[in-house]
């Protein structure tokens, strides 16, 4: 049912066409894959109290991306919960739009809008404006390179920046 949710949500909001936004010019997709720790996001209501976020890619022989995001809900100590969406790259995009899949068939937006020139950050959008992901190969992002996303963020439409900063263990 959760998975349903998720995904009614995300199909209802990806009908619509939007001005475009900032997309990260040809992503190396072999360096992107790996470990990426949730910085700061839009929560949806299953990680609202998300600790240690984490989304994990591996890129499959067959071009999809097997994906895993993994938290502890409610302290750092909290149950470990853990979901497995399927990531599909759209042709022509240099590999910065995707769509995850949740639930068959449904699929919903996902943009790499920004990648550090060393892959150790990166900015998670979606067309709509209405939620996004800052991550890094790191637990910790400073406060002035933090504020920079932000800005990139509102410099592409992002009005509501209602976002949470992700705890992580030290």
């Amino acid at each position: 049912m959760k998975y349903f949710v998720i995904l009614l949500i995300f199909v209802l909001t990806s009908c619509t066409s939007y001005k475009s936004i900032r997309l990260a010019k040809d992503v190396d997709i072999n360096r992107f894959m790996g470990k990426w720790y949730v910085i700061a996001y839009t929560p949806l209501f299953i990680d609202d109290n998300a600790y240690n976020g984490i989304e994990s890619y591996e890129l499959l022989d067959s071009g999809k991306i097997k994906t895993t995001y993994s938290f502890n809900k409610g302290s750092f100590n909290g149950e470990l919960k853990e979901y497995n969406p399927m990531g599909f790259i759209r042709e022509n995009s240099g590999n910065a739009i995707w769509k995850m899949q949740f639930l068959w068939p449904f699929k919903s937006d996902y943009r790499i809008m920004y990648l550090d020139k060393d892959y150790k950050n990166t900015i998670i959008a979606r067309a709509k404006r209405d939620y996004f992901w800052i991550m890094s190969r790191s637990n910790k992002v400073e406060p002035l390179k933090l504020k920079y996303f932000i800005e990139i963020l509102k410099s592409q439409g992002y009005k509501d920046l209602d976002y949470r900063l992700m705890p992580h263990f030290e």
